[in-house]
């Protein structure tokens, strides 16, 4: 809520934002929307069985986004941050109860994201019944490659996604492995909120998750995408 005879207290907070590939434009990043158990290999490396019960989300705060190439600081309160590299759709049209058949219209572009998550804390949440917040939702946990318009790529259905940490190749799989696909994930989530320009949705990572520790590099993309590139610096 705004009021015209208001003032902020202290500087306002930095807005995060998505380079746009081949363009002096950014998009700015409103919500950052991510989807549970999307690849049935991940499904079955968790300790679940696939199927095709709704999907269930969970949000990261959208100051968690890491520029390409950056450094990061090992995560607080953690002794088990793990990689899971995804598809990242961003939103360019605001829609609620959006239909199957027109939810790409409301897709502006993609991205590769890395959704690091604090195992340790997931899993004592998930064994609880407790929501993940803790385990997902913490400072510089969603890495991303600029955006890549989808009026110049179209709306990928196919293709490698990899991760690898210094030359060791620790994911592999393919985008049509997704259990529910991007038409389906837009159209569901706007029925549980209004989506709008600036929303992010981190899709869902394929098998192959595991630890990264200070020190390492971690390098993924998806075929046709840049490779979106993080290092571990150190615990703080």
């Amino acid at each position: 809520m705004s009021h015209p005879a208001t003032r902020p207290i202290g500087a306002p907070p930095e807005q995060p934002v998505l380079p746009i590939a081949n363009s002096d434009e950014v998009f700015p990043v409103r919500r950052i929307y991510c989807v549970g158990r999307n690849y049935a290999e991940h499904v079955r490396e968790m300790g679940r069985d696939p199927d095709r019960n709704p999907p269930f989300f969970f949000e990261k705060p959208r100051d968690a986004i890491v520029a390409n190439g950056s450094e990061i600081s090992y995560a607080m309160g953690t002794t088990n941050l793990h990689h899971e590299i995804e598809l990242v759709v961003a939103i360019g049209k605001a829609g609620r109860n959006i239909r199957q058949e027109d939810a790409l219209d409301h897709v502006l572009g993609y991205c590769v994201g890395n959704d690091l998550t604090r195992r340790d804390l997931q899993l004592a949440a998930r064994d609880k019944g407790l929501p993940w917040d803790t385990g997902k939702s913490f400072d510089q946990s969603a890495p991303c490659t600029e955006l890549l318009l989808a009026s110049d790529i179209g709306h990928p259905t196919a293709g490698r996604i990899w991760l690898e940490i210094d030359g060791e190749l620790r994911q592999q799989g393919d985008i049509a492995q997704m259990i529910w696909k991007t038409d389906e994930i837009v159209s569901i989530l706007s029925s549980l909120f209004l989506l709008k320009p600036g929303d992010i949705i981190m899709t869902g990572t394929p098998a192959g998750i595991g630890p990264v520790e200070p020190g390492q590099t971690m390098k993924g993309s998806i075929d046709g995408f840049p490779v979106l590139t993080t290092t571990i610096r150190g615990r703080k």
